[in-house]
């Protein structure tokens, strides 16, 4: 099991109504132009990934590019015992139970699991300095050692005892007072024996082993979700050195394999005390010294840049408008402390890539967890996660990977269908990126992609508004047969993309009304 993020930003779940977004009332519609020669790259495949536990009928359905085994409980996990520590998530609580546990049991079913869809793996190795120690239950801070505390477990006892969530009565917390009760060193021989296992287990990753290895999960933040074993906030010098250490392993064993980090988030992440870190931001340092390491290593170390990303919202206008943070350099939504440290808009995607570009260049730049999900299955669920992945696609991110697996039911399930199967056929969104403006992107953004398989251009164009949008949309250097498939997600229908046949170009314009709420996907064939 892999356990939600603590640290992260909770995303507020109690969207009760869906609010009216006042632009709608604008005496102008925005208009849409694709340009199907101009700002061309590639769209990686990869950014349509996600967490360990979706359906895997879906994943085929989707053909799910890559599954993420991560997340806190995997900070701890040992290996040999096939289990780990939840941490602060669930009461400190590691073990699994078993008498006589399976080695990377949970790993390899994961990866055998998800081959049927053909996705690649990407898989947590721990850095912190201890793991779990045993496969029987046990925890931190029991209540027969340190007394009666805040909140129990009520469903484990291991050896009879109540397992306290680490807080007293009095909102104190408890210090844990003998780590190596459930706790073993962590080592780079241990990591090694992980990574050679899964090589032996599944091959390398250019022979369809695990693709991608990420350097344990949020370490800016193991002073609040493993304080039992690191009640202080590491340095980012101490994280990056061991983050050198463990992506040595890794690259020795399999040198086809890549190596994401830190996988860090937001300030503590991000930025921590620039003081100790070169007058650098944790980000900027870390991707320094990587690549100095990789110098002096005579390869590359590090291969993505990877962070986490939870944008804060609390009604559907300004969950909406949240995927402005990841790319929009005059956008600031208020609610990050970071916009003020760097005095300006966060544009995570083009800062992270500046980031790249001056400390470790060729570095990739990915978000191996992110929810932008109001956990209420709506509809501006969906068409926030199809935002999103337009911006991944559109900002060249190189690798992404949703939190919260969806049911196939699910709102925002069909925002993955949008891109990867609209038509229920395997039809997927191109994979060529293109040019693709609106005059006014908040409330109607387009994403364009040209198709290698059949050259076809298509457009995902998104009304985040509470009323219907009659505009055109205007396509340039594209030679079409004059007419547009056309497929709709809106909250008249969320159970399934409808097919609305063909619509007529007139000199390259497509006049037409998008629903309210709606996610439309727009395809024009190529002539031959």
């Amino acid at each position: 099991m892999i356990f939600r993020n603590s640290f992260c930003r909770l995303i507020p779940l109690a969207i009760i109504a869906l609010s009216t977004n006042s632009n709608i009332f604008a005496a102008t519609a925005p208009t849409l132009t694709v340009n199907a020669t101009s700002s061309e790259h590639a769209i990686s495949p990869n950014i349509y990934g996600i967490a360990n536990g979706v359906d895997p009928t879906l994943a085929e359905e989707i053909k799910l590019p890559n599954v993420r085994w991560g997340g806190d409980g995997a900070t701890r996990y040992n290996w040999e015992l096939d289990s780990s520590n939840s941490g602060a998530d669930w009461y400190f609580i590691g073990g699994n139970g078993e008498a006589s546990p399976v080695k990377g049991a949970q790993v390899d079913s994961m990866i055998k699991t998800y081959k049927a869809s053909d996705s690649t793996s990407l898989v947590t190795i721990p850095i912190i300095p201890y793991v779990n120690k045993s496969s029987e239950y046990n925890c931190s801070f029991p209540t027969n050692v340190y007394g009666a505390q805040q909140s129990i477990n009520p469903y484990i006892h291991p050896n009879g005892t109540n397992c306290g969530n680490g807080v007293y009565s009095n909102g104190s917390l408890i210090s844990d007072k003998n780590i190596g009760s459930n706790n073993i060193a962590n080592s780079t021989s241990l990591q090694q024996g992980f990574v050679e296992h899964l090589v032996a287990t599944h091959g390398t990753a250019a022979k369809g082993g695990v693709e991608f290895y990420q350097l344990d999960n949020e370490p800016g933040g193991w002073s609040n979700t493993q304080r039992d074993i690191e009640p202080t906030e590491p340095t980012y010098k101490t994280i990056t050195s061991l983050g050198e250490s463990y992506a040595a392993v890794i690259k020795n064993i399999d040198s086809t394999a890549m190596v994401l980090g830190p996988s860090d988030f937001t300030y503590g992440g991000w930025i921590m005390n620039p003081a100790t870190q070169n007058n650098l931001y944790a980000g900027q340092y870390y991707l320094q010294q990587m690549a100095a390491f990789s110098k002096a290593k005579g390869k590359r170390m590090l291969d993505y840049f990877d962070e986490h990303y939870y944008p804060q919202f609390s009604n559907p206008t300004q969950q909406l408008a949240a995927t402005r943070t990841l790319w929009d350099t005059t956008y600031k939504d208020g609610d990050w402390v970071e916009e003020d440290v760097f005095h300006a808009p966060l544009a995570l995607v083009p800062r992270f890539q500046s980031w790249v570009n001056e400390y470790y260049p060729g570095t990739k730049v990915s978000f191996s967890e992110y929810s932008i999900d109001s956990g209420n299955k709506l509809i501006t669920d969906a068409l926030a996660e199809a935002d999103l992945l337009g911006v991944f696609g559109r900002e060249e991110v190189a690798l992404a990977n949703m939190w919260n697996p969806p049911a196939a039911t699910d709102p925002i399930a069909f925002a993955f269908r949008l891109y990867r199967n609209y038509d229920g056929k395997g039809s997927e969104f191109g994979n060529t990126s293109v040019a693709s403006t609106s005059s006014n992107q908040n409330d109607l953004s387009i994403y364009g992609a040209v198709r290698s398989s059949d050259g076809a251009l298509t457009m995902v164009v998104i009304n985040k508004t509470t009323a219907a949008i009659n505009t055109k949309l205007t396509i340039d250097n594209f030679a079409s047969s004059g007419a547009a498939e056309i497929y709709t997600y809106s909250k008249a229908n969320l159970n399934e993309i409808e097919s609305g046949g063909s619509e007529p170009l007139q000199s390259n314009t497509l006049t037409r009304s998008y629903p309210a709420y709606s996610a439309t996907v727009v395809v024009l064939a190529k002539v031959k």
